[in-house]
């Protein structure tokens, strides 16, 4: 019996296939999607231990699938390695340095392909749980409590907004940074 499950969306059955052959004999069972839409079913479903997840799909985008995962406090905790041909596609919506996921270009061999798996697991471990910003707190009395939760959701969105722009511009520097030590 297999002991992980990896999940693989990918439209190509070259690569579903590929990815497959390229795992360790008997220790993964390899589950398959062809589109977004079975990806994001076969994800609820099963639960995977890992997601392999192409970013440009057929019926719903890998980009669409990566912002349903990422809603989900318990589909979040599941790492992922995204895939695709362009990276340049994939930084065009998320910037750099992917801090919850990996990332690895089409086409690749085993060895890009485990230390995607490995850096995707060993990201997935340092992403902080979630806070639920809907539940209601035990002493949140009936008056004023959705005044309250309306405006710490607010300030959870600037701050959110905050973090998008440090992570963006950190994302500038680095890309400066290397073009400098080319």
């Amino acid at each position: 019996m297999a002991s992980h499950k990896i999940l693989v969306i990918d439209d190509s059955n070259v690569i579903r296939n590929m990815v497959r052959d390229m795992l360790p004999k008997g220790n993964f069972e390899v589950l398959e999607a062809k589109d977004g839409l079975q990806g994001l079913n076969l994800i609820r479903q099963e639960r995977p231990n890992l997601i392999m997840l192409d970013f440009l799909l057929p019926k719903m985008s890998g980009w669409e699938v990566f912002q349903q995962i990422q809603s989900s406090q318990e589909l979040q905790s599941i790492p992922l390695v995204l895939m695709s041909g362009r990276k340049e596609e994939v930084t065009e919506k998320l910037q750099e340095p992917f801090e919850y996921f990996e990332f690895v270009q089409k086409p690749f061999d085993q060895r890009e392909l485990i230390e995607a798996i490995k850096a995707a697991m060993a990201k997935a471990k340092r992403r902080p749980m979630s806070v639920s910003t809907t539940a209601p707190t035990a002493d949140a009395g009936a008056s004023g409590s959705s005044a309250d939760v309306q405006a710490l959701n607010e300030k959870i969105a600037k701050m959110q907004a905050e973090i998008d722009a440090l992570k963006k511009q950190m994302g500038q520097i680095l890309a400066f940074i290397k073009q400098k030590l080319k």
